[in-house]
């Protein structure tokens, strides 16, 4: 699954040694979108033998005082969750985009801020993801969700599956039938940007400048408190908590989230799946990544139609590379039952990420398809053309 041409050009051009590693979300509102819907996409990029499986929750009661087990820590339970449908590396609790059955879809970048990343194990990015989907109503009630938790369990802990350390901070991109919020965080403190029409996208950056529509209660006080800010002049969010020596994949990432803006740009008044879809599969821009250790391991676009009478349709791959998978669609409705050729193996309590000390062995997560698209994969590489003459693109 190596790199087009297409993207080494792009790098040259750019000035950069490797392509951006980062994941990018998108969404388009009208009159961004063809349509009278709201469209969001997202790819997610991973390790590039980290499998992601797309997994089903119905909503579900829970006795009070119940607790949930995440990745790396337990919370309270509360007493309703919302049915939800997750794209999610399989070793983990939470996930890396989603969509729940009030039409909320909720996507996550990781970012570093001039806040430390803690060490300690708290709730991840990823989980916070699917808490937000799993107890919001919409997506401000989904930030709130967010934000809340944040402040009461911080967030934090190995962020792949392995035992040499990587953690960040996040941002998150969250969107209903009528309305975005970009969310980003710097340890518990964070700030959030309403979005309302046209498009927009994020990447491992911060974006929001001077236009913060909420924020945690402290986040200035502490900016000022730290000489981040001199209390007087303009607020800008991302001036103000963006790293003075950012690590490099950030750097990279810059340009990775311009050709995103520009592809947005391109297709503004005319956005549709369709669309999206073609940019998540766009290798020059760098947004259909494989690079290095790195590639996208999952993809996921969903259509909100403004009017609530249609129903939601969400569409992910299962699969690594969406230039070469099938975009799969997925309606709640009182008959939704898990897909099992999408779900990985489980594993209890000898899984590598529930031992101490973690992730000292691997484990085969390879579910169905994966199993089915990497044959695939292979087959094309061997014999390019098909039956009928014709080239090999989509498994």
């Amino acid at each position: 699954m190596g790199s087009a041409p297409a993207g080494s050009d792009f790098r040259q051009k750019a000035g950069m040694a490797e392509a951006p590693r980062s994941c990018d979300c998108f969404v388009s509102l009208p009159p961004g979108s063809r349509d009278d819907h709201v469209i969001f996409g997202k790819n997610s990029d991973r390790p590039r033998n980290e499998v992601q499986e797309v997994a089903h929750y119905p909503a579900a009661s829970h006795p009070p005082g119940s607790m949930l087990e995440c990745t790396y820590i337990q919370i309270p339970q509360v007493e309703q969750t919302r049915a939800v449908v997750l794209s999610k590396p399989a070793w983990m609790w939470g996930a890396e985009m989603g969509a729940n059955d009030q039409g909320v879809c909720v996507g996550n970048e990781a970012v570093w801020t001039r806040e430390t990343v803690s060490s300690g194990e708290a709730l991840l990015g990823m989980d916070l993801v699917r808490l937000g989907l799993e107890r919001g109503d919409s997506a401000w009630g989904a930030l709130t969700a967010i934000t809340s938790l944040l402040e009461l369990h911080g967030q934090g802990g190995q962020c792949r599956e392995d035992p040499e350390p990587f953690s960040y901070h996040n941002t998150f991109l969250l969107v209903d039938r009528n309305e975005a919020w970009v969310l980003e965080t710097a340890g518990r403190l964070w700030g959030a940007q309403k979005v309302t029409e046209g498009v927009k996208n994020i990447s491992n950056q911060l974006t929001i400048g001077a236009e913060v529509s909420a924020e945690h209660p402290e986040l200035r006080s502490v900016a000022q408190a730290q000489g981040w800010w001199d209390g007087e002049g303009e607020f800008n969010f991302s001036q103000v908590f963006s790293p003075e020596n950012p690590p490099a994949r950030m750097e990279l990432a810059k340009q990775r989230y311009k050709g995103g803006t520009e592809l947005l740009q391109q297709h503004d008044g005319s956005v549709t799946a369709e669309v999206m879809i073609s940019i998540l599969r766009d290798k020059p821009s760098g947004i259909c990544m494989d690079s290095g250790g790195f590639c996208t391991t999952g993809s996921m676009v969903s259509v909100l139609p403004r009017d609530s009478s249609l129903p939601c349709v969400h569409f992910f791959t299962a699969t690594p590379d969406p230039s070469r998978s099938i975009f799969k669609p997925f309606v709640f409705s009182d008959f939704s039952n898990p897909v099992l050729g999408v779900v990985s193996p489980q594993f209890g309590p000898d899984d590598p990420v529930r031992k101490q000390p973690r992730f000292q062995s691997q484990v085969d997560r390879r579910h169905d398809l994966y199993k089915a698209h990497q044959l695939a994969l292979r087959t094309m590489e061997t014999n390019p053309v098909g039956t009928d003459g014709r080239p090999r693109t989509r498994v």
